[in-house]
């Protein structure tokens, strides 16, 4: 397994200090915590109170009811006795006419426009069966009991009593005081439970009346729905714990990938790419990233070649200012012999050093021969110039280089016969090339002057021109017997100024700038030339391209 896969396992597999995943669930079941207290808290401390609340809305809002029905009955003078009386007597008939019209299969629309109007039996029956109210009606002037809807009567009747001589022992706490009514909290201590009591007199003043609804435990009731709440809590925290595992793992395994792809691009590896398609916030991320990637790459690659190229300028540089220092300490070197002699000389024509006309004439000549040298060495240099510097290109045009080879050899037999050398030339009868004939008669007047001034043993030289193995390129070579030239120099000949001969004698004149012409002049014709040690001798040789529809012509 690789490191870079060994890290990404560790890091999915092996919990983190600063995990994402870590601080969401941390914060989820904080503030899951947090609620749940904060309900215990507000069921511990309120519950009580909002119960108390409701309990007391719901006994004035049975009073008010109640009040209501009893001022519409009362207000023809009818008395309450008298409409009890008459709903009693009716009661079963009105009954029965509701259930009929319940299972007539009219409308709700009619059924609720053709609704009776309430009772005041039915207005108390109904907050006795909703919500357990438990309601005595007392005749004020009689003390008689008008109607009871609960089974304790005659105790309820003789407490609204005390309650109106206000013998209630200090058990009852106050809740609202009304115009006509009074709605308390007060203990049983038969039941060793409370109550919610209202008790009063109705609108007409002439009903007295007591309301009673039980009270159930409200400490009870706390305990039950904390333990309850407690329960469920803890349910809902684990679930939730469970689902936010898997929740997160989904949010922070994409993270995690660009967690890696960003180490993988601090490595300078731009080739990975964030594979997720999501349209959210981190699927846009990752693409960022991905086009990020690619920018990078090609701005740190357009760097590279930037660095790699400015690294060739300036080792090109520096190789410039080494052959230039080296080409001025070769041309010094070079001019300075001519210079010296010359110099020399002129100061003994100068002085009166010859006399005779023969010594004269023999300062003149070698003034003259050394002015020759210089003149030639100059000339050289200007065209090697030229032709590095493309200001002097080769006009390609077919010529025979046979009989171009042919008159050189034979303008060249005075310094072969002074060499005592013998050349030879081997090759058809007609070989057309395309090519620069000038400047190639130069490169073989190069070649030719180099083997003579390095002729030995048989002091033979073997011009050959031939064909290729393709058909479509010539090659020339001029051998020489003499020694072989070491293995080392032979790549440095083409350099200017470069001699085997590390004295650099004058033996034959030469100033090592006429191989690197010939360079010059095949790299224009962007021909090859080089050199090989042969048996016996030592090998020159170069290229041209063979002219085929001239040797159609000829």
């Amino acid at each position: 397994m690789s490191i870079g896969k060994v890290r990404t396992w560790c890091r999915c597999h092996m919990p983190m200090r600063h995990s994402i995943r870590r601080r969401i669930m941390a914060i989820f079941i904080g503030i899951m915590a947090v609620m749940l207290l904060s309900i215990w808290a507000i069921n511990n401390l309120w519950l009580e109170g909002y119960y108390v609340n409701q309990k007391q809305q719901m006994m004035e809002e049975a009073y008010n009811a109640v009040n209501q029905v009893m001022v519409e009955h009362t207000a023809a003078g009818e008395r309450v006795s008298d409409i009890l009386r008459s709903e009693l007597a009716h009661e079963w008939e009105l009954w029965g006419e509701q259930e009929g019209k319940a299972t007539s299969g009219l409308s709700e629309k009619n059924q609720t426009s053709e609704r009776p109007q309430p009772t005041l039996l039915g207005t108390i029956r109904t907050y006795r069966e909703e919500n357990n109210i438990t309601t005595v009606l007392i005749d004020s002037y009689s003390g008689k009991i008008l109607l009871s809807s609960g089974w304790e009567t005659d105790f309820l009747v003789r407490k609204v009593q005390r309650y109106v001589l206000g013998m209630d022992d200090g058990r009852s706490e106050l809740l609202k005081q009304g115009e006509n009514y009074v709605i308390e909290m007060n203990y049983d201590y038969r039941t060793d439970s409370a109550y919610v009591e209202s008790w009063g007199y109705f609108s007409d003043n002439a009903t007295m009346f007591i309301m009673s609804m039980p009270f159930a435990s409200i400490q009870e009731s706390v305990m039950l729905s904390t333990r309850f709440i407690t329960f469920v809590g803890l349910v809902v925290l684990a679930a939730g714990g469970i689902l936010m595992y898997f929740v997160t793992n989904r949010v922070t395994n994409p993270i995690l990938k660009l967690a890696d792809l960003s180490e993988e691009m601090s490595n300078l590896n731009f080739d990975v790419h964030y594979e997720e398609n999501a349209e959210d916030e981190i699927g846009v991320l990752g693409r960022s990233m991905n086009t990020l990637s690619g920018t990078l790459k090609e701005t740190i690659q357009a760097l590279k070649d930037a660095n790699v190229q400015l690294q060739q300028d300036i080792e090109e540089k520096i190789q410039i200012d080494e052959m230039r220092k080296e080409f001025i300490a070769n041309v010094s070197h070079e001019l300075k012999t001519p210079i010296a002699l010359i110099q020399g000389y002129a100061e003994g024509l100068t002085e009166g050093m010859c006399e005779d006309e023969e010594s004269r004439n023999y300062y003149c000549g070698v003034i003259t021969d050394e002015a020759a040298k210089m003149n030639k060495m100059v000339r050289q240099l200007l065209t090697l110039t030229a032709l590095e510097f493309g200001r002097d290109m080769p006009v390609l045009e077919p010529f025979d280089i046979m009989a171009l080879i042919r008159d050189l050899v034979n303008s060249s037999q005075i310094l072969l016969q002074q060499s005592g050398a013998h050349a030879e030339v081997e090759g058809p009868q007609k070989l057309p090339v395309l090519g620069d004939e000038f400047k190639i008669e130069e490169v073989l007047t190069n070649y030719l002057t180099n083997a003579i001034h390095h002729l030995d043993g048989e002091r033979k030289i073997c011009i050959r021109a031939e064909e290729d193995s393709t058909g479509e390129t010539v090659i020339i070579r001029v051998f020489n017997t003499g020694n072989p030239i070491p293995e080392e120099d032979i790549p440095n000949l083409w350099t200017k100024f470069y001699k085997v001969d590390k004295a650099r004698t004058r033996a034959y004149g030469g100033s090592g700038i006429g191989l690197s012409i010939v360079k010059a002049i095949m790299d224009a014709h962007h021909q090859s030339c080089g050199v090989a040690n042969r048996d016996g001798g030592v090998e020159f040789w170069f290229t041209l391209q063979l002219a085929l529809e001239f040797a159609e012509e000829v």
